[in-house]
């Protein structure tokens, strides 16, 4: 068994193994901090500072999400800085970005009584919604940086590294490539950006025509695991079904083969399972 580290948290003495991050540690003495970018299977990317705490002696406050657990730290979770920062970082988002499909950022505007109209009249970045394949949508108005979709397409999960961020302040924005389509792109169509996208600014194409039709809902949806067809490797997948039709494909975030990640036959390749051309 390897060092442990103690520490306060709001008060309270938590101890935890060496190496774990304030965010882990918070989790574990059920202090749970707010998370917009982090993912479980992704490297902290420190992006959207929603999960900030303030540690005694530091002069900024820290992201938890990255920042490794020392002995004898001071913690504060909920003090009057960390709801500020939380309650800025929500409106700051909301001002520039479609939340609709954000739950996440939605839940962290709820918690810390956000103005969601506080910064509006800004430079939002709009722009057209981007149909280029007929795989998957990207609508970047809803789009909040998070990184997520970068670092599943590089090394974390794809190594593809078809996309990137490009541009600066406001105009700031995911790229393909010197604003190319997508099949111009070395984009593979693993769909692995759009399972982590925590906004629905990346969106499968059948739940993407499903809801501007109006006939998406969750609650006529169903789940039932079963195993990719395609090849060896073993990939669990979720089928999403509605009215007897998959609509969505994903894979469990904790499965020891796929972690969530799926290649484009496991993501995409379901037509001919409802098919009803038999030769």
């Amino acid at each position: 068994m390897g060092n442990s580290v103690t520490l306060m948290i709001d008060g309270q003495s938590v101890t935890v193994a060496e190496g774990t991050t304030l965010r882990a540690a918070c989790d574990q003495a059920e202090h749970v901090v707010p998370t917009l970018c982090w993912h479980e299977n992704l490297t902290p990317a420190n992006a959207c500072r929603a999960c900030v705490v303030e540690v005694k002696g530091s002069r900024t406050l820290v992201a938890s999400c990255s920042r490794v657990a020392e002995d004898g730290m001071d913690v504060q979770t909920a003090s009057e800085r960390v709801l500020n920062a939380r309650q800025v970082v929500a409106e700051l988002l909301l001002s520039v970005s479609d939340a609709k499909l954000a739950p996440d950022l939605l839940h962290l505007a709820e918690m810390s009584s956000a103005d969601p109209v506080r910064f509006t009249g800004g430079a939002t970045w709009a722009q057209p919604v981007r149909q280029d394949n007929n795989l998957y949508v990207r609508d970047l108005s809803k789009c909040i940086l998070c990184y997520r979709c970068v670092q599943a397409c590089g090394d974390d999960a794809q190594n593809t590294f078809a996309i990137a961020v490009a541009g600066r302040g406001f105009g700031a924005h995911i790229d393909a490539g010197f604003g190319r389509d997508l099949p111009e792109s070395d984009c593979v169509y693993c769909g692995n950006c759009v399972a982590v996208c925590p906004t629905g600014a990346l969106m499968g194409k059948t739940e993407w025509d499903l809801r501007q039709q109006g006939q998406w809902d969750e609650s006529r949806i169903t789940q039932t695991e079963t195993i990719c067809s395609y090849c060896g490797v073993g990939c669990e997948l979720d089928l999403h079904v509605m009215d007897n039709q998959i609509v969505k494909v994903t894979s469990p975030q904790d499965h020891p083969v796929t972690h969530g990640m799926l290649c484009v036959k496991g993501r995409y390749g379901y037509d001919f399972v409802q098919s009803e051309d038999h030769h």
